[in-house]
């Protein structure tokens, strides 16, 4: 199909199935002009645990620190496999990168390096796969806007670990992904679309579970985007209902989830004969 619109993707560098899968589908239709890839200093690590500290507490965020260990040791190995596995899948189905492209590593999105690259290209829409909040100096370069798709729900959902808050309170019809034109607030933007996929709670982790809202409706999304370029895509209307950001996920709660997904797994599976 004709590409439609220039497009620049901002990404972390960690973070390859953005950086290079995601660029790839976005350069299969639009005209993919630029890629900002982050390479964030330790100490913005740093600042975001003051802030989950500042938030919930030393105690809740022991909570939070057990179970990154225990991600990393009962986890990672499952869910390494599986995001170095979906790159392959998007290569064999996208091609390469035009050369034309123009890449910027920068150590934030709101670096002034950022502003003066997104001022060259001039795009009609950024998609910003990132982790801190855009300056409206940044997010405002783009003709159409700038777009983000949060792993949840929003405005119900409306962070980082949105998939894993909705299986931890049992939210199941919530569990899905957010397609969201940044504006000057905090996550207020106008709606798009929701997504979401047959997944498993039982089987899948939450990592792949919110990296499956995106890239299993990747065609859709590309419908969507078209639309939105075309000024003919409609909003869904969020008024009256309530909005709250979550946290970093906690061990207590990952382990109630997953056995309230297995007791839910068997009930649906009726008794055994």
């Amino acid at each position: 199909m004709p590409r439609v619109g220039r497009t620049v993707l901002i990404c972390h560098r960690n973070e390859p199935l953005n950086c290079y899968g995601l660029a790839r589908w976005l350069a299969a239709f639009t005209d993919l002009a630029g890629v900002v890839v982050i390479r964030e200093p330790s100490t913005r690590f740093w600042k975001r645990v003051k802030r989950e500290i500042k938030r919930v507490g030393l105690i809740r965020f022991l909570d939070v620190f057990l179970f990154q260990l225990y991600y990393r040791f009962f986890l990672a190995t499952a869910d390494q496999e599986w995001q170095e596995d979906m790159p392959r899948k998007l290569e064999a189905r996208y091609s390469d990168l035009p050369d034309a492209v123009r890449l910027l590593e920068a150590p934030s999105p709101n670096s002034s390096e950022t502003e003066r690259f997104l001022g060259d290209i001039q795009p009609d829409i950024i998609l910003a796969r990132r982790k801190s909040i855009l300056h409206k100096r940044i997010y405002s370069q783009a003709r159409v806007g700038t777009f983000v798709m949060y792993p949840g729900i929003c405005p119900e959902y409306r962070n980082a670990h949105g998939c894993f808050w909705a299986l931890a309170n049992r939210d199941t019809a919530n569990v899905g992904m957010t397609l969201l034109k940044i504006d000057a607030d905090v996550d207020t933007g106008r709606v798009y679309d929701y997504y979401t996929y047959d997944y498993d709670e039982v089987a899948e982790s939450h990592i792949v579970i919110q990296n499956r809202v995106v890239f299993d409706n990747l065609d859709s999304l590309a419908t969507k985007f078209r639309e939105i370029l075309a000024g003919t895509a409609a909003t869904i209307d969020t008024q009256g209902r309530k909005s709250r950001a979550w946290g970093q996920p906690w061990l207590t709660r990952y382990l109630r989830w997953k056995r309230a997904a297995k007791c839910a797994r068997r009930r649906d599976a009726g008794p055994t004969p």
